[in-house]
């Protein structure tokens, strides 16, 4: 019988291979990784962590128009994003930190290096040891895509990367790509007086999302003075002095627009190439790893997660895909592969969106008989007395079975308040479920118990 160092080798110290390693540790597995960067993976450096910490900063900023309405003076005129930018980047140290304590708490060797795939049972560090492991697991992650004639030289084209590491914000951005990450950088830039252009090629911002809570969205942004192309597409670039002069093509014919930085973040591409995947006979396919069920891939032993498999680029499906295989690494029996349908996504912005399951037009698509039940948010009381009004809790059921379809939230803290109808999913409660439940008096959640109250036909309070 071989003999390994490991019971669990892990490329990439991310939210999937981080989490992974733990779990196998908890298991009794013996457990290694290996990082070529600081472990955390993008969300804790350049990702989730940082760009949540100046969205913090961003609402503390419009707050400011709030103390105006109660006869205070606030004097904006020192503000300083650098302040914002250190603030964003102690956070990403601090929890960076923490990934670290955490392997070592759990007795998983931490090795920072690039690792290479040498065999269905080793990595190769460069420049130092070679560690052979029963298991191997791929969790890579994934790198800003980018799209032809807009490279990214991250001074006057940014990715994602770029953006999060300004120290000092432009005057007048153009963002290509409205997705979650285009609309939450629109949201800060436009908080901290960045006139903001944002452009989305199809024909709404936040493609995945239901079209009518995004609509609320949009018309926010609207509001804000954030402009907004949807249909349209940047077909180029030329510089004019320090300026650029950005060309789009949409419905009503061709524009142009003066910006002094472009925003390029119309999704990810997977960390696939150069690891080594051709020296063990695995092949991807359009970028992303082919894995069954448990995150196993065509070779025995290996296994794949997070942005390298074709599962959504989310943080918390990367950590919860490393829970699944290294339980299976284990012997354990956990639940196979993901439901996408309950796989929550969340959009940091102002007002916030937050979704699972089905939307509209998709239930359409698919050809399900459903009811919906929508409620503004106005009609809680709470969001009157915060003034948080804008926003509404949509539900999709079955018509015959009444089970939960889906769920959009958008508003005043819509990415916690979709849990609830998440759990109540997770768990094959119904509707009425909800709505009979005693919900605290006065709370933004009970616009989520009269939704499913509505739903129902007996919603109370509109």
């Amino acid at each position: 019988m071989a003999s390994f160092d490991y019971d669990l080798v892990v490329l990439g110290a991310g939210p999937g291979g981080y989490v992974a390693a733990i779990r196998a540790a908890q298991l009794g597995l013996k457990a290694a990784v290996v990082e070529k960067d600081r472990p955390g993976g993008v969300c804790l450096n350049i990702g989730c962590i940082p760009s949540k910490a100046l969205i913090h900063d961003a609402e503390l900023v419009r707050s400011a128009a709030e103390l105006g309405e109660l006869g205070a003076k606030v004097d904006l005129s020192s503000l300083d994003y650098a302040k914002a930018y250190a603030r964003s980047r102690k956070a990403a140290d601090t929890l960076s930190k923490g990934v670290v304590y955490l392997l070592k708490k759990n007795k998983i060797e931490l090795v920072v290096g690039e690792g290479t795939i040498r065999s269905p049972h080793e990595i190769a560090v460069k420049g130092g040891r070679t560690l052979t492991g029963k298991n191997l697991l791929i969790a890579t992650g994934s790198r800003p895509r980018a799209i032809p004639g807009f490279e990214f030289d991250e001074k006057t084209i940014l990715s994602s990367n770029g953006a999060l590491l300004l120290q000092k914000l432009p005057r007048r951005v153009g963002i290509l790509g409205g997705g979650a990450i285009g609309v939450e950088f629109a949201h800060v830039m436009n908080a901290f007086g960045v006139e903001v252009h944002l452009v989305e090629m199809l024909e709404q911002l936040l493609p995945l999302e239901d079209a009518e809570a995004v609509e609320v969205l949009a018309r926010s942004f609207k509001k804000r003075g954030i402009a907004l192309y949807t249909g349209t597409k940047a077909s180029g670039y030329t510089r004019s002095g320090s300026a650029l002069k950005l060309a789009l093509e949409g419905k009503e014919g061709g524009k142009e627009l003066e910006v002094d930085q472009i925003l390029v973040v119309v999704g990810r591409a997977p960390n696939t190439e150069g690891i080594g995947l051709e020296s063990i006979g695995l092949e991807a396919e359009r970028g992303f790893i082919p894995v069954g069920d448990y995150g196993q891939t065509a070779v025995a032993g290996v296994y794949a997660i997070g942005d390298v498999v074709a599962t959504p680029m989310l943080a918390h499906v990367a950590s919860k895909e490393g829970e699944i295989a290294a339980e299976h690494m284990a012997g354990r029996k956990p639940r196979p592969r993901l439901d996408l349908n309950a796989i929550p996504g969340a959009v940091y912005c102002e007002p916030q969106l937050a979704s699972f399951g089905y939307t509209e037009k998709k239930a359409r698509e698919a050809g399900l008989a459903f009811e919906k039940g929508v409620m503004p948010y106005r009609a809680a009381g709470k969001s009157v007395a915060v003034g948080k009004t804008e926003g509404l809790v949509k539900i999709l059921v079955d018509k015959e079975t009444r089970e939960i379809l889906g769920a959009h939230v958008v508003g005043a803290e819509a990415t916690e308040l979709v849990h609830e109808l998440l759990l109540a999913k997770s768990a094959e409660l119904l509707p009425e479920d909800v709505a009979t439940m005693i919900h605290a008096h006065p709370t933004l959640s009970e616009a989520v118990m009269e939704a499913a109250r509505l739903v129902e036909g007996w919603a109370i309070a509109i």
